[in-house]
């Protein structure tokens, strides 16, 4: 185990929950991410979760005019907060003790969040799921991950995806898409490459935070990826 990393974000995105599925939570899939957080729990790695909620809702990709886009960013808000409830649920039921910290208040089912209740979950040992986005509209959940990644504290910001690493262009349109082993912040913000919206890989670069893009495929990708092993692309 690389000693490098005492404190983790790790990005889930909703889509990563439907497996094959169209919609909503394969529980497989919810089974083997439970299980990849607790591996690397047991392991005394503090962590910090940000899970997105495309498997139900997404504000950016709202076509109904009546609705303005923050009142569909709040929609897709409570879509993390559901994920967000079944994640904890499932980290507990594994012996995992967890908390959520919403953006958005909704104060019957999670806590909302505080930089003072992150860290003093941190010190309980718990992890720490973040959910409800910034509590604002406008903001993806790849520019909240690594705002918390930074509050938190973390070392690194672990986004599990859906492709091994970051790619000069997209692999599956294009089998001849070179994987980068490692990329500057720049180079990904000059290129253009989709692998994180611009504002999170600016705030990451000035605040020196490193990103590893990683696939999530089975419950030993994160450990995997934490011990630098198979496949993944470092932002630094």
């Amino acid at each position: 185990m690389s000693n490098t990393y005492k404190r983790i974000l790790l990005k889930l995105s909703g889509e990563g929950l439907m497996g094959k599925q169209s919609f909503g939570i394969d529980e497989d899939v919810l089974e083997y991410v439970a299980n990849s957080i607790k591996k690397v729990y047991k392991k005394n790695i503090e962590l910090c979760i940000v899970i997105g909620g495309g498997n139900f809702y997404r504000g950016v990709n709202n076509k109904n005019k009546a609705v303005k886009r923050p009142v569909a960013d709040q929609a897709g808000m409570l879509a993390t907060i559901i994920n967000a409830l079944f994640l904890k649920s499932t980290l507990i039921s594994k012996g995992i003790p967890a908390e959520i910290l919403s953006g958005l208040a909704v104060p019957q089912s999670v806590e909302t969040y505080s930089y003072r209740a992150t860290h003093d979950l941190l010190k309980e040992g718990k992890v720490v799921i973040f959910a409800g986005g910034t509590g604002n509209p406008y903001f993806t959940t790849d520019t909240g991950a690594t705002l918390r990644a930074l509050e938190a504290e973390c070392d690194a910001l672990f986004k599990a995806t859906q492709v091994d690493g970051v790619y000069d262009s997209d692999p599956k349109k294009n089998p001849k898409a070179k994987r980068y082993e490692s990329i500057s912040y720049e180079e990904v913000i000059t290129k253009e490459l989709k692998v994180m919206d611009m504002t999170a890989i600016s705030m990451a670069r000035e605040n020196k935070l490193p990103i590893i893009i990683f696939k999530q495929e089975d419950e030993n990708s994160l450990l995997n990826a934490l011990n630098e092993k198979g496949n993944f692309t470092t932002i630094k």
